[in-house]
């Protein structure tokens, strides 16, 4: 793909408060899930109060809606139904996963986008989206001790816990990135307020057929899940409306990845409210880029301390392998995280 134009700052940081509202909204949603609401019933109400308080916001504004090709209807109709099963995706990770977890493996998403801008409209990757996708797989890697090192439950036990999980974060990050490309190809000169009722129109529909074959809605149990319901609610349409309304117009393909600041803003909110925490290193392992060093670290005494020592640090391919990382691995000039990450790119 084209490298397109550069990001302004006010867009930078509306991508950023995106990133912040997504991310305590599957907070909220985690709180809803625990008081008795389903994945289905969530995705119903956030969707369908989204259409319609956007839908009565186009009626006060009097957005006109431009008339469409039958490509783009096609196009539209599709677009909602990816994100219809991309919120049943992803919710339905974030109900069995730790919240940021499950977002870290659907942030994989900028991958999946710029691979279905390739397939489907043969342009090539960003120079910065190639060099971020082995970080990105590296760090999901480390994030979600593919190896059960971390939790000491060795590979098929973590995996027999998490994997379920996991598959549906990144058929949500698959689906979500199909979706933010179609929009970019297809549905130039429609407004992000007449897509945004359109897709969450369509995604409601889907989560309400969801809830006919699951026997009803299955509501919160407590005023905290009502309040989590209608947080989600408020922060997803919200993130969502921008985020459709920005994206086309700067190429979703190579600016998508600034929003993953997500898990990052969900990490902090869920140890917060929920007391959810994962270990240090799978923290690392979402900002861990793949680079090699052998380095001692502040406290690390050339004379008194062998290479085997616990201040001598040595990271391969962005996985620590021994040592105790401080301020000197990532600043250290010459040597240090950012000057050899640096370099490398």
């Amino acid at each position: 793909m084209s490298e397109g134009r550069a990001l302004s700052l006010t867009a930078f940081l509306t991508l950023l408060l995106v990133g912040l509202m997504m991310g305590a909204n599957h907070v909220a949603a985690r709180v809803a899930f625990g008081s008795g609401l389903d994945v289905a019933t969530a995705v119903a109400v956030r969707s369908g109060v989204t259409a319609l308080v956007v839908g009565l916001l186009i009626g006060f504004g009097r957005v006109t809606l431009v008339s469409l090709s039958s490509r783009q209807r096609k196009m539209l109709l599709l677009i909602g139904c990816l994100i219809g099963l991309q919120s049943q995706c992803l919710y339905s990770s974030v109900a069995r996963l730790p919240v940021a977890l499950a977002l870290l493996a659907f942030n994989t998403y900028p991958l999946f986008t710029a691979l279905w801008d390739r397939v489907l409209y043969k342009n090539e990757p960003s120079r910065a989206m190639v060099l971020a996708m082995p970080v990105i797989l590296m760090g999901l890697g480390l994030a979600l001790d593919v190896l059960g090192a971390a939790s000491g439950l060795g590979a098929s036990t973590q995996w027999a816990q998490m994997g379920a999980g996991v598959a549906f974060a990144l058929a949500a990050a698959s689906s979500f990135g199909l979706a933010l490309i179609l929009t970019q190809h297809e549905t130039q000169g429609l407004d992000g307020r007449w897509r945004t009722v359109f897709n969450m129109g369509t995604a409601c529909v889907i989560a309400l057929a969801v809830i006919g074959l699951h026997d009803g809605p299955h509501w919160p149990g407590s005023t905290a899940g009502w309040f989590g319901l209608a947080a989600l609610s408020f922060l997803y349409g919200t993130a969502f409306t921008i985020m459709f309304t920005v994206l086309p117009k700067f190429g979703a393909a190579s600016y998508s990845a600034i929003m993953n600041v997500e898990p990052v803003c969900a990490l902090a909110l869920a140890w917060l409210l929920l007391g959810q925490s994962i270990a240090p290193v799978q923290v690392l392992g979402a900002l861990m880029p793949p680079v090699n060093i052998e380095i001692g670290n502040k406290s690390y005494d050339s004379e008194k301390d062998s290479s085997q020592s616990d201040n001598f640090v040595k990271i391969v391919e962005g996985d620590i392998t021994q040592g105790v990382v401080d301020g000197d691995i990532y600043m250290k000039p010459s040597k240090g995280i950012i000057h050899v990450a640096y370099n490398d790119c």
